[in-house]
């Protein structure tokens, strides 16, 4: 039986193609998810109004690798003291969040981030949000695997 995992960490082409990599993920979408309106476009989220991350959303074999390994990577794509923001790409649809699927999966996000807070490893505080996950709405076609589809191994992050 598979599992979801929902991550917003900035641009999502370059955080599907993190998670592609790992062995056990059946599958990744990139979407829009924690805003409020339905079923909003590429378009509209670029505004900055809607209220939407851009996320990625991996389905993984538990058996094969867990969501501690998940957390790591999203942990190790992306700076989480940069608020709506990563890199060149500014607004709220590029936060840093974990978007949480079972009580088992925002207790081991709630423990990571506060061991990866404790580790020194930034200066600035973490300001990765922590949420239920809400309803996810994939995005347009041409955004899923888009580096895959351009032959490129990441984003400018």
């Amino acid at each position: 039986m598979s599992e979801k995992a929902t991550f917003g960490a900035g641009c999502f082409w370059g955080v599907e193609a993190a998670f592609r990599r790992i062995p056990g993920v059946l599958s990744t979408a990139v979407g829009y998810a924690g805003g409020h309106i339905q079923n909003p476009t590429y378009q509209q989220v670029c505004t900055d109004r809607t209220g939407h991350a851009e996320v990625v959303q991996v389905e993984f074999d538990p058996n094969q690798v867990s969501y501690d390994e998940m957390l790591r990577v999203f942990w190790e794509n992306h700076d989480p003291t940069q608020l709506n923001r990563q890199g060149p790409d500014v607004g709220t649809q590029y936060r840093s969040a974990i978007f949480y699927h079972s009580p088992e999966q925002k207790a081991a996000a709630e423990h990571s981030m506060q061991e990866l807070a404790g580790s020194g490893r930034f200066r600035r505080p973490i300001v990765t949000q922590i949420e239920a996950a809400p309803v996810f709405y994939v995005a347009e076609d041409y955004h899923q695997q888009y580096l895959e589809k351009r032959g490129l191994a990441s984003c400018h992050i």
